[in-house]
């Protein structure tokens, strides 16, 4: 259910469990640890999904049993932070829920129109990921940081756009293609400048 394709220095990931609105089970979760862990070479890491929803975060089962809490989220997210290769979410549908830990550690993230964003951690009775907070916090401040995370709010496109929180919206049907051409000049720069240089805009 975890797709990975390589070509040109890029790692295309897909979470490929459309049926159930891409909600990752504890096995997707760790094989999406264990291929961001080996992804250390790769000059781009494309993160996306099938169907409409990117992913709406822990399985409900696996969640009740135990994986909403599980340290696996926050191996994912720092395996992600930590890559020296440039990293894209491209956003298929809306980001719900623990997912959105993996979209926060990524470089760039771009969304189709009408994706929603939303983190009901507090509902739910859980505190979010450790870095979560923090990543959300240096994308779009404090305040609507806790407006997602304390008021519960779904945030659209549009406003997500506005805030940070995303870079771009492109349409369903270019989306993979406008990932890989952000990709194209870190391609084909020395990857030494490439990584360099994203080191300098931590």
């Amino acid at each position: 259910m975890i797709e990975l394709s390589q070509e040109g220095g890029i790692w295309t990931v897909t979470l490929n469990r459309p049926d159930k609105a891409n909600a990752l089970t504890e096995d997707m979760l760790r094989e999406l640890c264990e291929i961001m862990e080996r992804a250390g070479d790769a000059r781009a890491v494309i993160l996306t999904g099938r169907g409409r929803i990117f992913s709406a975060g822990a399985d409900l089962e696996a969640a009740r049993a135990g994986l909403a809490v599980s340290d696996l989220w926050e191996r994912l997210s720092t395996a992600i932070a930590v890559l020296p290769g440039l990293t894209i979410a491209a956003l298929n549908g809306t980001l719900a829920g623990g997912a959105m830990g993996m979209a926060l550690a990524c470089d760039m993230r771009i969304a189709v129109p009408g994706a929603k964003f939303f983190y009901p951690v507090m509902k739910l009775g859980f505190l979010p990921q450790p870095s979560d907070p923090a990543r959300m916090t240096a994308l779009i401040g404090p305040s609507r940081t806790k407006l997602i995370l304390m008021g519960g709010q779904k945030i659209l496109t549009d406003e997500a756009l506005a805030y940070g929180l995303i870079d771009r919206v492109v349409a369903p049907e270019a989306l993979l293609e406008s990932a890989q051409m952000l990709c194209v000049d870190t391609i084909a720069a020395p990857q030494h400048i490439a990584q360099g240089i994203k080191a300098m805009c931590q």
